[in-house]
Order: structure tokens, then C-alpha cells, then sequence
């Protein structure tokens, strides 16, 4: 049986989730990943309107349309990260603009009250982003110690661990989505996490290989070095265009821009072997969603989402029904 392949809002939040659903489903898609902003998946609503999941199911059923997750990347974020600077008010509310601690502990609260709301809407993984105290120490220098990273990773268990045990408590998952500017970013600093955190139950990753495969990590060997940990799977592409003048850290340069090293592209438009990593998920027991994240400055994204649907499910494939070879048949 094919995994459902559905589609994550959270670059959708423009539009009311009545329209994101109909599109959806005019692109071909089997259910949402639901974005925590815009009024997608509105937290608040979840846990104080008795009927609030009921109905945001049954718009979604009207379609023909699942939910297996939500996210919360942009609260997430602010749990670990230094919060010094302006870009993150955006995220809080307008009355903890320039609090960095007062949007931390609002922010860890309102995880909490995410997977809260997840369990009420009957589902079991809410995706999202951790933020980073020491991310501004990925190049060493001026020079750091060893010391200076365990901090990082500490604080990050102290203040991820009340989040994952109220996850626990409500038969939720949290996946990173590893990425730049998180505790977990790659193969070896997701060890890292999972160990400061001493291999909770409740946290593993979202995986999504477009955020490894231009570092150079190979998406494949990530899914093999985590395959209980993969709680759930973006579908995301990435081109990169490394020929000489251009480097992987993107010189500054704004998604889109042809000067960068490299950029996101439509599904299948770029270099990720999706083929290789159906393969691979299919080894590891995966059967949750293939949740779609569009990205192509280049590109119209109904254009981009509807043929990103169609790409998964032509190349997606299942796993043998049975164990054993197509040898065996020789044997009889």
C-alpha cells in the first residue's frame, strides 16, 4: 500500500484553510499537514473550542482530505534560539517584542499547549523546529571549547525536556525537521541531540533530505542511522549549483537568486534521488505520510504543488508484501 501524500500549509498561510483545503484537492493531494499559523491550526481555538477539531475534520473530510500532523516551526524556534534580535518578535506575541526570555518561556509553554491540541485533533506528530543557543558557533571562531557546545546541548535538554514529557503524556511525537539554525542540523549533531536529551521517547526527526543533501550529507545514510527515530517525511528538492564562483553558504544572496550556490527547487527538479530514498524508507518500516513542502521561488506554486503531487505518487513504490527473493519462485 502507498504512503497518502500530503501537503504542508505552512508556505500556504496566506490563504484561509477553506481555500487551502479545496486547492489541495484539485492538486491531487490525500490530506494536509497542518501549519500552527495562519488559521490553519489555530492552538488557542484547538484546546478552548469544544468543537474546533471536530469541524476542522470535518472541512477536511469534505474534500477528501486527511490530517496525519501539525507544525509548529515558528514557536518552536524561539525556545533556543538567543531571540536578541527582531526578526524574532514577528513570532510572539507584540507585548514580548524585545523580551528575549519572555518569548522563550512563552514559547515553551505554547508547545506544551501544541501537543495538547494534537492529541485533541487525534493526531500523533507535531513537526517543528527547536531553535539553537549555539548555532552562531557552527564555524569555531573566535575560537570555543567543548565546553561551550555541551552548554548548548544542555539547554536545549533543559528546556525541550517538560515540552517531550507533556508530549509523552499525550501519546505525541515531536520531529525536528533538522536544519541550520537547530540543535540538530546534521547525521552527527542529531546524535548529539538525541543523547542531551537521553533518548527521549518523544523526540525524533522530520525528516527532510533538501536541508542535508546541500551540505553534503547524504539524505539515504540519515534515514539508515535514525530509522526509529523518523517520525515523519517532507518532500523537498534542492539544486546545487556549486561551479566555481559559488559557495554553500550562499554568500548572502536571497532564495531565488541564480547567484547561490544552491536553492530549493520543485519536486523532482532537483538533485535529491528520490528513488533512493522511497528505497530506504521502505527498508526501515516507514508507512506515515510523504508530506510535501513546496518550495521554488522560480516557479508558480500551484504549478509547482500539483506536479510535486504527481511526482510522488508515480515514483513512490511499495514495499515487498512479503519477505523473501524473487528467486524463491525459482525453487517451487
Amino acid at each position: 500500500m502507498s504512503r497518502p501524500v500530503t501537503l504542508f500549509t505552512g508556505q500556504w498561510a496566506d490563504l484561509p484553510i477553506e481555500v487551502m483545503a479545496e486547492k489541495a484537492a484539485s492538486f491531487g493531494y490525500d490530506g494536509l499537514e497542518l501549519a500552527c499559523w495562519g488559521d490553519h491550526f489555530e492552538v488557542s481555538k484547538a484546546l478552548e473550542e469544544d468543537d474546533y477539531c471536530t469541524k476542522r475534520k470535518e472541512l477536511l473530510a469534505k474534500h477528501n482530505l486527511q490530517v496525519f500532523a501539525v507544525s509548529n516551526h515558528l514557536t518552536g524556534q524561539l525556545v533556543c534560539d538567543p531571540n536578541t534580535d527582531a526578526r524574532s518578535d514577528a513570532l510572539a506575541p507584540k507585548e514580548l517584542a524585545g523580551d528575549p526570555e519572555g518569548k522563550r518561556q512563552w514559547a515553551i509553554e505554547e508547545m506544551k499547549r501544541t501537543m495538547r491540541a494534537a492529541q485533541k485533533l487525534g493526531v500523533s506528530v507535531v513537526n517543528g523546529f527547536t531553535g539553537s543557543s549555539i548555532w552562531h558557533l557552527v564555524y569555531p571562531f573566535p575560537p570555543h571549547t567543548e565546553e561551550d557546545i555541551k552548554r548548548g546541548y544542555d539547554f536545549f535538554a533543559e528546556c525541550w525536556g517538560p515540552i517531550l514529557d507533556v508530549a509523552k503524556e499525550c501519546g505525541v511525537k515531536f520531529a525536528l525537521e533538522v536544519h541550520p539554525t537547530e540543535i540538530a542540523f546534521d547525521l552527527y549533531s542529531s546524535h548529539m541531540a538525541l543523547e542531551a536529551i537521553g533518548h527521549h521517547e518523544a523526540f525524533g526527526f522530520n525528516f527532510d533530505p533538501s536541508h542535508l543533501l546541500w551540505q553534503g550529507v547524504d539524505p539515504v545514510e540519515f534515514i539508515y542511522e535514525f530509522p526509529d527515530r523518523i517520525f515523519h517525511v517532507h518532500v523537498k528538492d534542492v539544486a546545487v549549483n556549486l561551479n566555481g564562483r559559488t559557495g554553500i553558504l550562499a554568500s548572502h544572496l536571497p532564495f531565488g537568486d541564480p547567484r547561490r550556490g544552491w536553492d530549493f527547487r520543485s519536486v523532482g527538479r532537483g538533485d535529491v534521488d528520490f528513488s533512493a530514498i522511497f528505497r530506504a524508507l521502505n527498508d526501515i518500516g516507514y508507512n506515515g505520510p510523504l508530506s510535501v513542502e513546496w518550495e521554488d521561488n522560480g516557479m508558480d506554486r500551484e504549478f509547482g504543488a500539483t506536479e510535486s503531487c504527481a511526482y510522488v505518487k508515480q515514483h513512490q513504490f511499495p514495499a515487498p508484501a512479503a519477505k523473501g527473493s524473487f528467486e524463491d519462485a525459482l525453487r517451487k
